[in-house]
């Protein structure tokens, strides 16, 4: 064979496989959001080993950008309910941390409930990993608001999604609080 068309098909065979590998977008539930949404993009993952994982990855230098990668949905058929989402989490390179999150909102008030991990890191490159977090909705709820964050550089994977009902023996997840702050000036 000639070595031109050796090189022509070992182009052709680099593209097919590049468009086969290439991410889709997400559906139109999920929206990319945070503080730093523009720094970063997001879809469906295509590549071996992560095929159909939806994908959050910072693709600015900017190690201190966050975003998330969100879905909203109403309260109603959780209300009253203790609630766990759960996913499997894969990540590469992750600088800062990266973690599911959760929160319940109600009408006209801020969230009801709140959790995002921070206190639960994943951090650099890591093998798929089981993650969750448990909120309980209240009576007035009335959305549901989950995903994962990415903050700093790198890229996480979320797979294998799943937002059920469970019973109280579940413990809620909480944020720590913060360190109390002294009453007094130290001088």
């Amino acid at each position: 064979m000639k070595p031109h068309y050796v090189l022509a098909a070992a182009i052709a065979a680099t593209s097919v496989l590049a468009l086969a590998a290439a991410p889709e977008p997400l559906s139109a539930p999920w929206q990319l959001a945070g503080e730093n949404p523009q720094k970063f993009t997001a879809g469906v993952d295509q590549a071996d080993g992560v095929k159909g994982a939806r994908f959050l990855s910072n693709k600015s230098e900017d190690g201190k950008a966050w975003a998330s990668l969100t879905q909203a949905i109403s309260a109603q058929n959780y209300v009253g309910q203790r609630v766990r989402f759960r996913a499997r989490v894969r990540t590469q390179d992750v600088g800062n941390w990266a973690g599911l999150w959760m929160r319940v909102d109600g009408v006209n008030r801020p969230p009801l409930a709140f959790y995002n991990s921070q206190d639960k890191p994943i951090k650099g490159t890591t093998d798929w990993q089981e993650r969750s977090v448990v909120l309980d909705v209240p009576q007035d709820a009335r959305a549901i608001m989950f995903g994962v964050i990415g903050s700093g550089k790198g890229t996480v994977w979320i797979d294998q999604l799943a937002l059920e009902a469970v019973g109280q023996d579940v413990p809620v997840d909480s944020m720590q609080p913060a360190r109390s702050l002294s009453v007094s000036p130290t001088l």
